[in-house]
């Protein structure tokens, strides 16, 4: 094993920079070529047909068979005549990935040959074998039914050859299997919802779009060192490596010069991304070694989201191009900081107005307070179900650990804002306002953006940040589809933004004014919201204890916080603005706790693996080396000489030999706690059991292992060390 170390380091070090050749000098020149775009659209569909397509992306308007035969006729001219041979349905099943089978654009013809052909059906419509996706119990294993069906809001796409075309996933009964369904209704609730809201400052505005900023970190390893590490191939991080002596205290590499070979990388990462119409933006250097980000403009949040699942997709074949390989894992190494996916989203109204950011009359910044404080609400009521919407096995290790925000859900606003609604909070009265007040708190009003541009920080310990014309959700991890965090934000939104409206037009219908009916519902909503508004450090313990007083929840445990999506509370949340059913939500619940399991079961066979058969025998190994010099000593020098020679050998040789006898004894005891949570049937139960029993030994062992690392020769050590890891490049 210690020869396959240093042949991978030899390898990694005859490594070249490969060539990457732009074909065109302005992006523009070639952006969305492989994009079934509107430009494209209208070029290979008939009129008719190319209105329809457009009155489904912009009104969710339906796509009859006869229009979409049509669609799909032109769909395969633009596909074929672009050398796509083949197509699939591309959809998110509840994995860490994306799905699709591919099929060929060929049916028999009348002479015993083939012909090319698609149609509207299968455009439409397919029917994959859904028996081995998870559904979380919504249908046996034995009932194989699932139908995909066309986004048409999500243009398709070729890669490698293959037109792919966005879809939903769903069981025979009509449940959601898949991400997307449940984020395009979670969007159009926050749609109608907030287009409600909006009449009562703009009766113009008739949609509501969320849009969505991703931020994608990742660290990049060579294929070399990666192939090497049988845990980073098995599991996606590191189950073991002592710390290097150097690893990002300098804060060297935030924002450092890219190494050239990572700079070609991106490089042919963004040429490609281009071509499929993901508008790439940012690329640097993160604060981690060999961690990087990419991030693109903000798009609509349903794309936005299928273009961060297709970018990472796409990432891993890039990387491998370039001897890399890609890490999504939210904590790979040890030590060192993790990886998130910053969501920033926002609302836009189809007049062009961005509702979070401010106005430029009190009429508008009203609107933009309005938004504001019922997320606020929205967040402090559902707070339980959006951390269960990001928490993970993988994104556990990163939270709350001086690196990504902690578990607990709070808000930060900034000092401006928070000032303006505490204002606000004084100068709105229980009794009708006078001219002259209502006049005051317009004025202050009035006064949001010059504050807010000069003023407004950003809070990196923060969940969820206000910054300025957007939320940022940052406790999001890196390998998440993002449609988990904003199926439950939008989700939550729409149901307040609904209760407001009722609430003021009560008022209204008692013969309050309109602004007053709304100041003084928003008086009780910043009142009511005040707990999870935090501008300090979230990293701190003084916040954990803060936040307990203000009965913020704190939950660390991941079984735990998935159970939050089975309480009633939510389960009405989710109904009322028609998101997800009664038995979407617990199959989603019991696909997680599988999830959990299943990760924690598979890092625990791997680590015992390794344990026992790379660690021990090279630690034997070593060991009888030590042993054999010490009897050597003995031979040739007097007791009093050798006593002195040996003293640190003897000490080493226990030493090792502590290390060894406890690797074996906890493996042991590990295993015989898998075998006892196995039998579980329940999933809840078996998860818990994973995170107690079990879990536990995954760090008890590395412990040993890590010790061993430091007293083992290196030239014998069988695996590459995290200075290996990190470092050469």
């Amino acid at each position: 094993m210690a020869v396959f170390r240093f042949k991978a380091l030899e390898e990694v070090l005859s490594r070249k920079p490969l060539e990457v050749i732009r074909e065109h000098n302005l992006t523009s020149d070639y952006y969305g070529n492989k994009v079934f775009d509107r430009p494209k659209m209208k070029k290979y569909l008939s009129r008719e047909a190319y209105r329809a397509v457009c009155d489904a992306i912009d009104n969710s308007s339906p796509i009859d068979r006869k229009m979409a035969d049509q669609v799909a006729q032109g769909m395969k001219a633009w596909a074929t005549e672009n050398g796509a041979t083949h197509y699939t349905h591309w959809f998110h099943p509840l994995t860490d990935g994306t799905a699709e089978k591919h099929d060929a654009f060929i049916i028999h013809g009348e002479d015993g040959g083939v012909v090319e052909a698609f149609s509207g059906k299968l455009l439409s419509q397919q029917e994959p074998d859904a028996s081995s996706f998870p559904s979380g119990g919504i249908r046996q294993t034995f009932e194989a039914r699932g139908y995909t069906a066309w986004d048409a809001s999500s243009p398709a796409f070729i890669v490698d050859g293959t037109l792919c075309i966005p879809t939903v996933f769903i069981s025979y009964t009509g449940e959601a299997l898949d991400y997307k369904t449940p984020f395009l209704r979670a969007l159009s609730a926050v749609d109608k919802a907030a287009t409600e809201v909006c009449q009562y400052f703009d009766k113009t505005v008739t949609k509501v779009q969320a849009t969505l900023g991703w931020e994608q970190e990742y660290f990049l390893i060579d294929e070399a060192l990666y192939m090497a590490r049988p845990d980073l191939v098995l599991t996606g991080r590191t189950l073991m490596g002592h710390a290097s002596s150097k690893d990002q205290q300098l804060d060297d590499h935030y924002f450092s010069s890219i190494p050239t070979r990572v700079y070609r990388f991106m490089e042919d990462l963004e040429n490609e991304a281009y071509k499929l119409g993901v508008p790439v933006k940012t690329r640097h250097n993160e604060v981690a070694p060999n961690q990087f980000e990419v991030a693109p403009l903000f798009e609509e949040a349903n794309l936005a989201n299928d273009h961060n699942q297709l970018l990472m997709d796409i990432m891993k074949k890039i990387a491998r191009r370039h001897k890399f390989m890609v890490l999504f894992h939210e904590k790979p190494f040890a030590g060192v900081n993790g990886s998130g996916k910053h969501n920033n989203w926002s609302l836009v109204t189809d007049t062009g107005v961005n509702l979070y950011s401010p106005g430029k009359n009190p009429k508008t910044n009203l609107q933009f307070l309005t938004f504001v404080v019922n997320t606020l609400k929205a967040v402090y009521d559902n707070q339980d179900v959006i951390r269960a919407s990001i928490i993970s096995a993988g994104n556990a290790h990163r939270l709350g650990v001086n690196e990504a925000p902690p578990a607990i859900l709070s808000v930060f606003l900034g000092a401006e804002v928070s000032k303006m609604l505490d204002l606000m909070e004084q100068a709105v009265v229980e009794r009708k306002m006078t001219p002259d007040e209502k006049t005051a708190l317009k004025l202050n009003i009035g006064r949001i953006p010059e504050i807010i541009l000069d003023t407004t920080d950003r809070n990196r310990t923060s969940p969820l940040a206000f910054t300025g014309n957007r939320f940022e959700f940052r406790a999001v991890g890196s390998s998440a589809n993002c449609a988990a965090s904003m199926i439950s934000l939008n989700a939550a939104l729409a149901a307040q933004l609904k209760k407001f409206k009722t609430e003021v037009d009560a008022l209204i219908e008692k013969n309050v004014k309109k602004d007053e009916a709304i100041f003084q519902v928003l008086k009780r909503l910043i009142i009511e919201t005040r707990p999870i508004r935090f501008d300090g450090n979230g990293y701190s313990d003084e916040w954990i204890q803060e936040a307990h007083k203000r009965g913020l929840t704190n939950v660390t445990s991941v079984p735990e916080a998935i159970a939050a999506y089975t309480r009633k509370d939510v389960l009405k949340l989710f109904a009322s603005v028609d998101v997800l059913n009664k038995n979407e939500l617990e199959s989603r619940a019991d696909v997680e706790y599988e999830k959990y399991t299943m990760k924690v079961q598979i890092e625990a066979r791997v680590l015992g693996d390794l344990a026992v058969n790379h660690i021990v025998p090279i630690a034997v190994q070593y060991q009888t080396s030590l042993m054999e010099n010490v009897a050597r000593l003995r031979d040739l020098f007097s007791a009093e000489e050798f006593d002195s020679l040996a003293e640190g050998r003897l000490d080493l040789i226990r030493e090792v030999g502590g290390h060894i006898s406890a690797i074996k004894q906890k493996v042991k005891d590990m295993v015989e706690a898998r075998k006892k949570a196995n039998v579980i049937d329940d999933h809840a139960a078996k998860a818990k059991a994973y995170e107690k029993n079990v879990y536990p030994f995954l760090d008890e062992i590395r412990y040993h292992i890590d010790k061993l690392e430091l007293a083992v020769d290196n030239e014998l050590w069988p695996l590459p060390k995290y200075r290996e890891l990190l470092f050469v490049k």
